[in-house]
């Protein structure tokens, strides 16, 4: 459905030192460098995948999505979606796509929710009974019925954010490239958004490109992660082995009756109070199960859990491996 091969992308980015005479100078002559967005970008996405794409600030996450959307042109390489080339036939591939871009707005700021929604369905050109069918379903999942009436300029950034994607949503789109929809969102919107976005896609089989920074998001909602880098692909895989390659340390919570246990070697006590540690296990030097054993020697277990590494701390770990 999707496919990428040696994309690059480059800006010339005007430069000056700060200050009114550095401002004057560069009236006259302007100093000029160029940014490698992206270097030789390759990539495949099949029907019905939801997909975490993502890297540190300045990566070329957004970059990438311009191009796949077809608002940018690369400098070279190719780009296939739908057997179509995305910035060459831009009016039938915008048909087919839905684009929410968290720091930036599809709908009309001065008029209600509902016009805007209107305008959208002209543009789109969905004929009355599709646009009255989806509308329905995406008030009732999004809860929007309040907002119909409100202009844009009213809402919480939550509100908008659920207008945002209905608005996305409202052509019947193939493909759904969220930019942080999350961003800024409460912890019930976002909740929300994550239920929406996994229902659209279990139900309809939309394919979803995900950006964001939000690591709950990438856990909650995808299986496949892309990590970029410096305009570059670090890594592709899948997010439960890439856990499985992180997982040589596990966390283990303990509450307990009796005197402080003594531990063995590859267990660290990073968190201790009266009748509770937090203990990090080195699972290559002493295994769970040996842990807990060799603990319920020592003590009355009241309380125990075991936690492996999260997705957050997973990609830190890969971000200070790849040096991002």
């Amino acid at each position: 459905m999707i496919e990428l091969q040696d994309i690059s992308k480059s800006f010339r980015v005007a430069k000056r030192n700060p200050g009114f005479a550095s401002a004057v100078k560069a009236l006259f002559s302007r100093q000029y460098e160029t940014v490698h967005a992206l270097n030789e970008v390759s990539f495949k996405i099949n029907k019905g995948e939801m997909v975490g794409y993502i890297g540190p600030n300045g990566a070329g996450k957004s970059t990438t999505i311009k191009i796949m959307c077809g608002i940018l042109t690369p400098d070279q390489g190719s780009c296939i979606i739908n057997g179509r080339i995305p910035w060459q036939d831009r009016v039938a591939h915008v048909r087919e796509i839905g684009v929410v871009f968290g720091q930036r707005s599809q709908l009309w700021w001065d008029v209600p929710v509902a016009d805007s929604f209107v305008l959208l369905k002209d543009v789109y050109q969905v004929d009355d009974r599709q646009f009255q069918h989806n509308l329905d379903e995406l008030v009732a999942l999004l809860d929007l019925a309040e907002l119909l009436k409100t202009p844009t300029r009213s809402l919480s950034l939550g509100q908008r954010m659920r207008c945002e994607l209905a608005a996305s949503l409202l052509h019947s789109p193939q493909i759904l490239f969220l930019d942080e929809p999350t961003i800024g969102l409460d912890a019930v919107s976002k909740i929300a958004v994550r239920q929406f976005i996994k229902k659209l896609n279990r139900e309809r089989g939309t394919t979803v490109i995900l950006t964001t920074h939000d690591m709950q998001d990438i856990e909650v909602l995808t299986e496949r992660i892309i990590l970029i880098g410096k305009g570059r692909i670090l890594l592709d895989g899948n997010l439960p082995e890439l856990k499985k390659r992180f997982s040589h340390e596990k966390t283990l919570r303990i509450e307990y009756y009796g005197a402080q246990p003594q531990l063995v070697p590859g267990m660290t006590v990073i968190e201790q109070q009266a009748g509770r540690l937090v203990i990090v296990l080195e699972t290559e030097i002493c295994t769970v199960s040996q842990a807990i054993a060799h603990l319920s020697s020592q003590v009355e277990i009241i309380d125990l859990s075991v936690s492996g590494i999260s997705a957050e701390e997973m990609v830190a770990t890969l971000y200070k491996e790849y040096q991002l």
